[in-house]
Protein backbone atom coordinates (compact mmCIF):
# COMPACT_ATOMS: atom_id res chain seq x y z
CA UNK A 1 0.00 0.00 0.00
CA UNK A 2 1.18 3.40 -0.59
CA UNK A 3 1.04 6.42 1.81
CA UNK A 4 -1.40 8.20 -0.64
CA UNK A 5 -4.06 5.21 -0.45
CA UNK A 6 -3.55 4.76 3.42
CA UNK A 7 -3.87 8.66 3.60
CA UNK A 8 -7.50 8.36 2.34
CA UNK A 9 -8.79 5.64 4.28
CA UNK A 10 -8.02 7.20 7.31
CA UNK A 11 -9.35 10.57 6.41
CA UNK A 12 -12.54 9.12 5.33
CA UNK A 13 -12.13 7.24 8.70
CA UNK A 14 -11.41 10.06 10.44
CA UNK A 15 -14.66 11.87 9.26
CA UNK A 16 -16.88 9.49 9.58
CA UNK A 17 -15.97 8.50 13.07
CA UNK A 18 -16.23 11.62 13.76
CA UNK A 19 -19.43 12.36 12.33
CA UNK A 20 -21.05 9.75 15.18
CA UNK A 21 -19.27 11.13 17.65
CA UNK A 22 -20.78 14.54 17.19
CA UNK A 23 -24.01 12.48 16.56
CA UNK A 24 -24.35 11.05 19.45
CA UNK A 25 -22.58 13.58 21.31
CA UNK A 26 -25.65 16.37 19.97
CA UNK A 27 -28.42 13.86 20.40
CA UNK A 28 -27.76 13.29 23.70
CA UNK A 29 -27.31 17.06 24.80
CA UNK A 30 -30.36 18.43 22.67
CA UNK A 31 -32.83 15.27 24.01
CA UNK A 32 -31.40 12.95 26.58
CA UNK A 33 -34.80 12.38 28.36
CA UNK A 34 -35.55 10.78 24.66
CA UNK A 35 -32.52 8.79 24.71
CA UNK A 36 -33.06 7.34 28.35
CA UNK A 37 -36.57 6.80 27.43
CA UNK A 38 -35.62 5.08 24.61
CA UNK A 39 -32.65 2.92 26.05
CA UNK A 40 -35.16 2.03 29.33
CA UNK A 41 -37.68 0.03 27.18
CA UNK A 42 -34.99 -2.44 26.29
CA UNK A 43 -32.22 -2.18 29.34
CA UNK A 44 -33.83 -1.75 33.15
CA UNK A 45 -31.38 0.57 33.93
CA UNK A 46 -31.40 3.73 36.39
CA UNK A 47 -30.85 6.92 34.82
CA UNK A 48 -27.93 7.88 36.72
CA UNK A 49 -26.29 4.70 35.62
CA UNK A 50 -27.45 4.85 32.49
CA UNK A 51 -26.00 8.84 32.77
CA UNK A 52 -22.60 6.95 33.97
CA UNK A 53 -22.89 4.00 31.15
CA UNK A 54 -23.72 7.40 28.26
CA UNK A 55 -20.60 9.36 29.35
CA UNK A 56 -18.20 6.90 29.56
CA UNK A 57 -19.33 5.03 26.47
CA UNK A 58 -18.49 8.69 24.60
CA UNK A 59 -15.27 9.00 26.68
CA UNK A 60 -13.87 5.73 25.03
CA UNK A 61 -14.98 6.18 22.13
CA UNK A 62 -13.74 9.70 21.70
CA UNK A 63 -10.24 7.79 23.23
CA UNK A 64 -10.19 4.84 20.46
CA UNK A 65 -11.23 8.11 17.99
CA UNK A 66 -7.86 9.71 18.92
CA UNK A 67 -5.55 6.64 19.16
CA UNK A 68 -6.76 4.71 16.12
CA UNK A 69 -7.90 7.62 13.47
CA UNK A 70 -6.79 11.09 14.28
CA UNK A 71 -3.29 10.29 15.35
CA UNK A 72 -2.56 7.69 12.46
CA UNK A 73 -3.92 10.62 10.14
CA UNK A 74 -2.00 12.97 11.25
CA UNK A 75 1.16 10.78 11.13
CA UNK A 76 0.38 10.21 7.62
CA UNK A 77 -0.02 13.73 6.43
CA UNK A 78 3.34 14.48 8.16
CA UNK A 79 5.38 11.51 6.95
CA UNK A 80 3.14 12.28 3.17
Amino acid sequence: MDVQLLTRFFMWCTILNGGLLILWMTVYMLAPDLTYRTQSKWFAISREDFDVAYYSFLGLFKTFYIVFNAVPFIALLIVG
